[in-house]
């Protein structure tokens, strides 16, 4: 059949690393490969309460269409969230709802990416998003970073030599896939760079409220002075996935661009998972529930960077996260860490190769690690069979 696709469709490959992970589907391996959280700390007996509250004093609301900028309620509630935990100074009319952060991050790329227009980076970056941003055709340019993230004085040599740069995308807290997260002075300094060129940012934050020592920082949304920034937020790590809520959080000439694309592609998202969402906020303590999951994931990172510093041979480094789900590993130069994939799949235990995190290629001896999704035994089993495929190939 010779049909014939959108030019895009070149774009668009089957990740190698997906195809090699469905081996992990296996139950009996051991995987340190999703982003996924915790589902034994999911609210399910909550949600059954909701659930209930939501049809019997809404039902018909709920069944119902809404508008395509979201329920008030939780749009308000949103606003309320990000201004206490972030320092963001933001109402619900800077708020429209999303089918996940991922979303937002596709209709970024709608709206932001001509084909050939030039993206920055961090090196390394979230595989979601440059997957989400390659259909619209663009050239990547990564930005070094360091333990403290965006290497400012690189991204300023980048943009005095490059034309049409679009945008700048960067996740600052516990960075997908590295852990990093960015240091007061170089959001500080990056914003500087930011206002003085006038490029719009694109900030991604699906982990931030989970900082398991110190402070949490002020978003790069709370620091911006000229309009630029779009924060992307999301319930998925700090509630349920599964009701798929995210936000885009934008400028009102921005916001509304988003509010267009949002009408062409879906016209709203699930009404009655956003009024879920809402009478949970209601009806219980998200701030509390938000403390349990931190008090596991934290456990559990210590867990793992325990048997790393035991078990992994001399010469591998890795991030010592301060929060989020992720931690990252160099290996020395001659390990290829897919082929490390393949030994630690007969193993039975799983991670993500790192070079896909980099979208002009390289950096084959890195790889990602999750350490919210297994439990202790399974943790602890798991990183002593990765170590000693590591030790087999060193």
């Amino acid at each position: 059949m010779a049909v014939k696709f959108a030019d895009r469709m070149e774009n668009l490959k089957a990740s190698e690393i997906r195809e090699l992970l469905k081996f992990a589907a296996d139950p009996t391996i051991i995987s340190f490969a999703g982003g996924l959280p915790a589902p034994e700390l999911f609210p399910v007996e909550e949600m059954k309460k909701v659930a209930v509250a939501v049809l019997e004093e809404s039902g018909q609301t709920a069944l119902q269409y809404t508008t395509t900028e979201g329920n008030v309620k939780l749009r308000e509630q949103i606003a309320e969230r990000m201004n206490r935990k972030f320092q963001t100074k933001v109402t619900l009319d800077d708020i429209l709802i999303t089918s996940g952060s991922q979303q937002g991050l596709d209709f970024s790329g709608k709206i932001f990416i001509n084909e050939g227009d030039v993206v920055l980076v961090e090196s390394p970056s979230y595989l979601g998003a440059l997957n989400a941003f390659k259909a619209y055709g663009p050239k990547f340019i990564e930005v070094p970073t360091d333990d403290n993230g965006m290497i400012i004085e690189e991204l300023e040599k980048i943009l005095a030599k490059t034309d049409n740069v679009k945008m700048i995308y960067v996740i600052p807290d516990f960075q997908n896939p590295s852990g990093k997260t960015w240091s007061m002075e170089r959001r500080t300094k990056f914003m500087e760079v930011v206002n003085k060129y006038e490029i719009p940012v694109i900030e991604d934050n699906p982990y931030g409220e989970l900082r398991f020592e110190g402070e949490i920082m002020p978003s790069l949304k709370a620091m911006d002075t000229k309009d630029l920034v779009v924060f992307l937020g999301t319930f998925s790590k700090i509630f349920a996935p599964g009701l798929r809520i995210g936000w885009v959080c934008a400028p009102e000439e921005m916001l509304q661009k988003y509010n267009f694309v949002k009408q062409g592609s879906d016209l709203q998202s699930s009404t009655i998972a956003q009024m879920e969402a809402a009478k949970y906020c209601e009806m219980y303590d998200l701030d509390a529930h938000v403390e349990k999951i931190k008090a596991v994931y934290s456990k559990r990172r210590d867990l793992m960077m325990k048997v790393m510093e035991e078990e992994f041979p001399e010469g591998i480094k890795w991030t010592y996260s301060e929060g989020g789900l992720f931690t990252w590993v160099v290996l020395p130069e001659h390990i290829n860490a897919r082929d490390l994939l393949k030994k630690c799949l007969e193993e039975k235990v799983a991670f993500v190769p790192g070079g896909a995190f980099y979208p002009n290629g390289g950096n084959e001896n890195t790889f990602r690690l999750n350490y919210s999704n297994a439990t202790d035994e399974m943790l602890v089993e798991g990183m002593k069979r990765l170590a000693r495929a590591i030790k087999s190939m060193m």
